[in-house]
C-alpha cells in the first residue's frame, strides 16, 4: 500500500514556518502555495479545534490530492483552487476578510518535477509544457518556438540572470528554423552545446528557471501575491515567505523593507515612507545541513518573515 504522501518530497524549514507564522492557535491561516499540504498539516496539527487554514493552489492535481490528505481535518481547512497572487479575491469569495498569518513557498513543487509528462525537469525527457495550472494557454513551447531572438535573451538574462543568454537564444533560433523543439531532451542538448560541461547543470538549471518563471508569470504572481497577503492579514498578522533563488528574494527582502515595485520586469523599486513590516528575520533562514540531507531540494531555500505593523 502506498503511503498518502507518494509523489510529494518533505516540506522544507516546518520548524521555522511554525514559529513565524503562528501567533494564536485558535487563529486563521493561509497556505497560499498548497502543493502537497506538508506545510498545511503542520500547520493544522498545532492549531486548536477552533484554528482554521485555508489552503489555495493552481495546480488541480495538488487541489485533489490535500483534498484527500486534509480530509481528516474537516471544516478546519477549506481548499481553493486560484493563483496564489490572487489570494485577496479568493479570501473574499469565501467571505473572508482578515487572516491572522500567510505562507507562500514559492517555485516548483517536487511532485510537478518528477512528473515528466509536465515537463520542468531537464532531468527526464518531457514535452515543453512547464504549466503549473494545466488549464493555461502558454507553454514553454509556445515561448521557446515563438519568442524572437532578442526577447528569449532577455527572458534567459532577467529571469535566469544567465551571462550566455544571448548565444543561447540565438542557438536556440538557428535550431527551431531547421526543426521544432519539442522536448526537453531536445531543449537541453541545445543549450550544453558550447557550455563547458562543468557548468551544464547550472546554465540548464538557470535557463529552465527562466522558461519557467515565464510560463507561469511568477515573478508578477509573487508581487500581486505581496500586496495582497498585505491587504489580506490583520494589524500583528505574519506573512512568511520561502524563495528558492535570489530573484524571488531579493523581490521579498525589498517588500519587507517597505520597497514598492512595478509590475514592469525590469523597474526598481522605490523606498515609501512608511514599512508596514516589522521584519522578523534579520538575517535569512536556511534549512540545516541534516534537512538538506533529507531533501536535497531544500538546499536553495530561504526563508524570510515579517509582522504587520500598520
Amino acid at each position: 500500500m502506498s503511503s498518502p504522501d507518494a509523489g510529494f518530497h518533505q516540506p522544507v524549514l516546518v520548524e521555522a514556518v511554525l514559529k513565524y507564522l503562528i501567533t494564536s492557535l485558535s487563529g486563521m491561516y493561509v497556505d497560499g502555495t498548497l502543493g502537497g499540504g506538508g506545510h498545511a498539516k503542520a500547520v493544522l496539527d498545532q492549531l486548536r479545534p477552533e484554528g482554521k487554514l485555508i489552503g489555495i493552489d493552481r495546480d488541480k492535481e495538488a487541489i485533489t490530492f490535500c483534498r484527500g490528505r486534509l480530509s481528516a481535518y474537516g471544516d478546519q481547512v477549506r481548499i481553493i483552487h486560484s493563483e496564489f497572487g490572487q489570494i485577496h479575491d479568493a479570501l473574499q469569495s469565501q467571505n473572508i476578510s482578515e487572516v491572522d498569518g500567510i505562507l507562500f513557498d514559492l517555485g516548483v513543487s517536487s511532485h510537478q518535477i518528477d512528473d515528466s509528462k509536465r515537463g520542468f525537469s531537464y532531468l527526464q525527457d518531457g514535452p515543453l509544457s512547464m504549466r503549473m495550472d494545466t488549464d493555461s494557454s502558454k507553454t514553454a513551447f509556445d515561448i521557446v518556438a515563438n519568442y524572437s531572438q532578442e526577447e528569449l535573451a532577455d527572458l534567459f538574462y532577467y529571469y535566469g540572470e544567465e551571462r550566455r543568454a544571448r548565444q543561447i537564444a540565438r542557438r536556440i533560433v538557428m535550431t527551431r528554423e531547421k526543426k521544432k523543439i519539442e522536448s526537453t531532451n531536445e531543449l537541453s542538448e541545445i543549450i550544453r552545446k558550447g557550455v563547458p560541461f562543468h557548468l551544464q547543470v547550472k546554465v540548464l538549471s538557470r535557463i529552465y528557471q527562466a522558461i519557467r518563471i515565464e510560463v507561469n508569470d511568477e515573478i508578477q504572481q509573487l508581487k500581486k501575491g505581496l500586496i495582497g497577503a498585505l491587504k489580506c492579514l490583520k494589524k500583528g498578522g505574519h506573512l512568511v515567505v520561502i524563495s528558492y533563488h535570489s530573484l524571488e528574494d531579493r523581490l521579498v527582502k525589498q517588500f519587507f523593507r517597505g520597497q514598492e515595485f512595478s509590475l514592469d520586469r525590469k523597474s526598481v523599486p522605490v523606498l515609501q515612507p512608511v514599512c508596514p513590516f516589522q521584519n522578523l528575520t534579520k538575517q535569512v533562514v536556511r534549512p540545516s545541513d541534516q534537512e538538506i540531507r533529507q531533501n536535497a531540494r531544500a538546499r536553495s531555500a530561504r526563508l524570510r518573515a515579517g509582522k504587520k505593523v500598520v
